[in-house]
């Protein structure tokens, strides 16, 4: 193993956190990776990673609430610059020292206590609504007159400007102008959203809308810097690469090599205000053609000459930030990323993706199973037959049905093909991937009905899978759908393995 390789390894296997009595002997490369890549979940443990960052001087032992407290008190009503520093290292190190419950309750108090005045924006409403404006038809009056009314108007306008902004912007906003404070902003976010995942509290809706408005500003792309991913990077860097990885996890370092070698390209956003850490990464495969499944960019084979390539693919696209979700970041880097790629490789021609689809299968597992119960419903009201309930509905086409039954053995036997697929598809180990058959009588259902989820099934007018969303407000179209494009466990259990391609033109 070469110095960088065993350096990434030893980073990863020694973070804060980690249990050494747990850790595992050395044993071959791949071994040693996948180990690196097990429990804690990936992405919560780059949220205790990065908060682990905020406690360099060692104390890691919870301090007081009340404390904390003041010290965000201090934070937001200080006036002598020389001692904000300060007072903000001491806020930021507090709060990532507080328990789960006391940083809710801190930024709960910061929501409810430091939110806008509104007595204030009432008062200076009824000013408002009070004020008279002249038409132009009351005949003439003096420029004096009318600088006089709209100076009242402009005043007044003015003062509710300043009364609309809650108190906390201006926590958010001298963090932002505090070293490292950007990083806690978006780690505090994280939290935030969390804890609106338990509990819908409207303080801290408002409280996150407030602060996602400031991020976004705050990493407009006139900030960011693109830069292109090698295997020279540091290893802080590319250890930074395999832990947030979310699409595709990187099996070890060979793997990790591969993608940044020949063929290959990975960019990534960073703000100096976070250096050494990409916001969000892309990886690109240059190919001939764009491929129809997952194997043909991940597997080990070589890679044609750069020269030959014509198309781009988009195989994975991962936020390393938590905190930073909603904010789009992945449309102005995969503009810029296609900006530098035809500027470099004029002959590439074609930009598309090879992109999973997370959310097929729940949504098509729940319509199974609702399906079949209003079935089994509409039979016990109505034995002899007859019309079925008005949101029945039959997800076959009468041969899909038919080839399915006939090719389906006894155990995952049905009284309908709903029925028959909803056993086949939650069946352990996805044994139906095993026979030749059973595929052949899935494909035209399942291809059929992922086409229908991704182009027809919304939410809020959007498209209900996160990543079509994603794509196809970004302006790319859904090109096509590649059966048994994906193999591994996630993909079965994400899609039933179907992967699809969308195109930017």
């Amino acid at each position: 193993m070469n110095k960088k390789g065993l350096s990434i390894l030893m980073r990863t296997k020694m973070r804060p956190g980690n249990d050494p009595s747990k850790l595992p002997s050395f044993s071959p490369l791949s071994n040693e990776i996948n180990q690196m890549m097990t429990d804690p979940p990936r992405k919560q443990r780059s949220i205790d990673d990065s908060r682990s960052n905020f406690s360099a001087s060692g104390n890691h032992y919870e301090r007081n609430f009340d404390i904390v407290k003041e010290s965000m008190g201090l934070a937001i009503s200080l006036n002598k610059t020389e001692s904000l520093d300060v007072v903000l290292d001491d806020f930021s190190e507090g709060y990532f020292s507080l328990s789960n419950e006391n940083r809710k309750k801190l930024v709960t108090v910061l929501a409810k206590e430091y939110d806008l005045n509104r007595i204030q924006v009432r008062e200076l409403l009824k000013q408002y609504l009070g004020l008279e404006l002249r038409s132009g038809n009351e005949g003439e009056s003096s420029n004096v007159d009318d600088e006089n009314m709209f100076s009242t108007f402009y005043r007044i306008e003015r003062n509710l400007r300043q009364a609309l902004k809650p108190t906390y912007n201006v926590l958010f906003e001298r963090l932002n102008n505090h070293p490292a404070g950007l990083k806690f902003l978006s780690l505090l976010r994280a939290d935030i959203l969390s804890f609106l995942g338990e509990e819908n509290i409207p303080c801290l809706r408002a409280l996150d809308s407030c602060l996602k408005e400031k991020l976004s500003a705050w990493l407009s792309p006139a900030v960011l810097e693109l830069h292109q991913i090698t295997w020279d990077d540091s290893a802080s860097l590319l250890e930074k690469i395999v832990t947030y990885e979310a699409v595709h996890p990187i099996s070890n370092l060979l793997d990790l090599k591969r993608r940044l070698g020949v063929g290959r390209r990975c960019f990534g956003y960073f703000h100096p205000a976070i250096p050494g850490e990409p916001l969000i990464f892309i990886e690109v495969a240059l190919m001939k053609n764009v491929a129809q499944t997952i194997q043909e960019v991940l597997l080990d084979v070589p890679s044609i000459p750069e020269h030959e390539a014509a198309c781009a693919l988009f195989y994975s696209i991962s936020s390393t930030q938590p905190g930073l979700a909603g904010i789009n970041l992945g449309k102005f880097l995969i503009k810029r990323m296609i900006t530098l790629v035809k500027r470099d490789m004029p002959q590439v021609s074609t930009f598309a993706t090879l992109s999973p689809i997370p959310g097929f299968m729940q949504w098509l597992l729940s319509k199974l199973a609702s399906q079949s119960v209003m079935a089994k419903v509409d039979n016990m009201e109505q034995p002899t037959g007859g019309p079925g309930s008005a949101f029945q509905e039959n997800l076959f086409e009468p041969d899909e049905e038919r080839m399915l039954k006939n090719s389906s053995p006894v155990t995952y036997a049905g009284k309908n093909g709903m029925e028959v697929m909803l056993n086949l598809l939650t069946s352990k180990n996805y044994e139906w991937t095993s026979s030749a058959e059973l595929l052949s009588a899935l494909k035209p259902p399942l291809m059929r009905l992922c086409a229908r989820y991704l182009l027809q099934e919304k939410k809020r007018g959007k498209a209900l899978d996160s990543v079509a969303n994603f794509h196809l407000q970004n302006g790319a179209m859904v090109e096509r759908l590649n059966w048994m494009a994906d193999r591994s466990e996630k993909g079965l259990h994400q899609s039933g393995g179907i992967m699809v391609n969308y195109v930017y033109r």
